[in-house]
């Protein structure tokens, strides 16, 4: 077997990147080689372990079909364990390092990136950037695994209000909790949440567990409320929705803010009327950050995720 001929080290320009954040070291870093031409997916798995960020992104030229379908840019995502196929900070963190070196999309507030899931729509707002919440599929847990999960988290059945497999590219096991300090006050069993293979991510929604009539679902384990409460307020005033996503899977025992799962988190809440079509969420408090996740449904029903990005880090690496 003839062995692969050495490529010779380049520098490539990089970044690294606050996203969830208008303030520096208080979101979720990425890391953004901005030209992964010739680099193969060993190479850019091994320089993802090193470089230890939750992600590290390689952007690249769109596929032929890509870019017939309208693509700017192309981009892999990939954690210190293995390749995502969608992942929401590295999405807004990636087109942030694209718009800032130069990149000039082919619409005038519309930026399209491809990456494994298919295109994902990213908006400017201002100076913010909003990626639509890909299509999100989702089902309940079986009673045992919710059972194990609760137990990894240090859970009793009453705090679990409602639980949903959400699969939006990543899938996640997404449990709403009766209150936000049940939130913020759990330890969990990172090596248990691992071994069972699982991503899972908690959320409260602020007077969650004094809204109207609770519902008891076909799935006693899976509970959802009626009607959504008005008393939530400006989501633009504080967050509504305080989140944690727990990745032991991936090598991320917690993950400081997460895109992907407050997609798919956004659609079902909203959706079950459990949260307003537009909110912020709070994530990231427990590692000392202060993320912050803009939602909001248009009038076609789609779920917009947006939030700040700042970079950090502007250079190059040898690659």
């Amino acid at each position: 077997m003839k062995s692969r001929p050495l490529r010779q080290a380049q520098d490539r320009r990089f970044k690294q990147v606050d996203v969830f954040t208008a303030a520096p070291y208080l979101g979720n870093p990425l890391a953004v080689v901005l030209d992964g031409t010739d680099l193969s997916t060993e190479e850019m798995q091994h320089f993802a372990h090193w470089t230890n960020l939750s992600e590290t992104t390689f952007l690249l030229p769109p596929s032929l079909e890509g870019a017939a379908a309208g693509a700017d840019y192309r981009v892999r995502i990939f954690t210190p364990g293995g390749e995502l196929p969608f992942a929401g900070h590295p999405t807004l963190g990636s087109c942030h390092a694209w718009l800032q070196a130069g990149g000039r999309p082919k619409a005038k507030d519309e930026i399209v990136q491809e990456c494994k899931v298919g295109l994902i729509r990213i908006h400017r707002e201002g100076t913010r950037l909003a990626f639509a919440a890909p299509p999100l599929k989702r089902g309940n847990p079986s009673p045992a695994l919710l059972a194990q999960v609760a137990a990894a988290l240090g859970l009793q059945s009453h705090q679990i209000i409602a639980a949903q497999m959400l699969d939006n590219g990543p899938v996640w096991l997404g449990l709403l909790l009766d209150c936000q300090s049940t939130v913020l006050q759990l330890t969990p069993d990172h090596l248990v949440l691992k071994n069972l293979g699982l991503k899972v991510g908690v959320a409260a929604v602020e007077y969650a567990q004094q809204a109207t009539t609770l519902i008891a679902r076909s799935n006693p384990e899976a509970r959802a409320f009626g009607p959504r409460s008005e008393r939530l307020g400006d989501a633009e005033e504080a967050p509504q929705v305080e989140v944690r996503a727990f990745a032991a899977p991936l090598g991320v025992p917690e993950d400081p803010v997460t895109g992907s799962f407050n997609a798919s988190l956004a659609q079902w809440l909203i959706a079950d009327g459990l949260a307003p079509s537009t909110y912020m969420a709070a994530q990231g408090a427990c590692l000392g950050r202060a993320g912050r996740v803009h939602i909001a449904q248009d009038a076609s029903g789609q779920v917009w995720v947006g939030g700040d990005c700042v970079t950090c880090i502007d250079g190059r690496v040898t690659l």
